[in-house]
């Protein structure tokens, strides 16, 4: 009997001193999850702490915080000021050259040819200046409106020594005098106002991918040829040199993210009379939408 009153007092203090040991609480709201010496703490911020234990360095903590990825402010009309078009100029040339009221004795081109009037690809260049493109949502800011106000400048070079006269009637020749230019080319020059529908698939992001579609319409507010050779130097000529003073065009822009390009193709002959030639262009837009 009294060895068994013995057993249950020892007992008794053993379950006692477990009592008073056992007294951490874990904090509501928090997880803790332990991986060998690593402490991976989940707080009810949201935030996940992991600590790896260490002597008097409790501080020692890394934060690890997911941030939401930033969307575009939308603006129902927004403006994109000194837009830059970098290209090249062509034409497609339907002339007739057989016809006598073109390459016959009193005609536009006496004599004349596709092969005469062939471009140096390469060489003929078109650039555009926008003063500014503004575009307005119509539908979830996914259609929308664009329109703007610009230049398109064109210069077209030519392989042979073609040269542009003030006469209406007979206004290119071959310059019987030189065998060659080392430079000649044609600039026309326009003030054009373009308008586009706009498709715009990514809205809310910076890098948008889409395209628009739309026409143009340009006036010829200065034209002049440009002419080196070594039998006469450099020589400049201004006029309008038959050219249509009014040019439409359809015009169109795909949009890849990071790259822009545009392109646009007249309705219109580049002539008034004589030649049949539509003009078109094609290359890269610098442009922040």
């Amino acid at each position: 009997m009294k060895h068994m009153s013995t057993t249950l007092l020892g007992l008794a203090v053993c379950l006692g001193s477990y009592a008073q040991t056992d007294t951490t609480t874990k904090p509501q709201g928090t997880d803790t999850i332990k991986v060998g010496n690593i402490i991976i703490i989940k707080k009810n911020d949201g935030k996940v702490t992991t600590q790896e234990p260490r002597q008097k360095e409790d501080n020692d903590k890394v934060t690890v915080e997911i941030k939401k990825r930033k969307t575009v402010k939308q603006q129902n009309i927004s403006t994109n000021w000194w837009v830059v078009d970098l290209g090249f100029a062509n034409v497609n040339d339907q002339t007739n050259y057989a016809a006598p009221a073109v390459s016959g004795t009193g005609g536009y081109f006496p004599g004349g040819s596709a092969n005469a009037m062939s471009l140096r690809n390469g060489k003929s260049v078109n650039v555009n200046v926008w003063f500014f493109q503004q575009r307005i949502n119509m539908i979830e800011h996914v259609v929308n409106l664009k329109y703007g106000l610009g230049l398109e400048l064109n210069n077209y070079r030519f392989e042979n020594n073609i040269r542009f006269r003030y006469d209406p009637r007979d206004f290119i020749e071959r310059d019987p005098d030189v065998a060659s230019f080392k430079k000649n080319k044609l600039a026309a020059d326009y003030v054009t106002l373009p308008v586009m529908l706009n498709f715009n698939f990514t809205p809310k992001k910076n890098k948008s991918y889409g395209f628009s579609a739309g026409m143009s319409v340009g006036y010829l507010y200065s034209a002049r040829q440009k002419m080196i050779s070594e039998a006469r130097g450099k020589e400049k000529v201004k006029n309008d040199f038959n050219l249509e003073p009014w040019k439409v065009a359809v015009i169109g822009e795909l949009n890849l993210g990071v790259a822009r390009f545009y392109g646009s193709y007249a309705l219109n002959n580049m002539f008034r009379d004589g030649l049949n030639q539509t003009p078109y262009t094609v290359g890269i837009r610098l442009s922040s939408w």
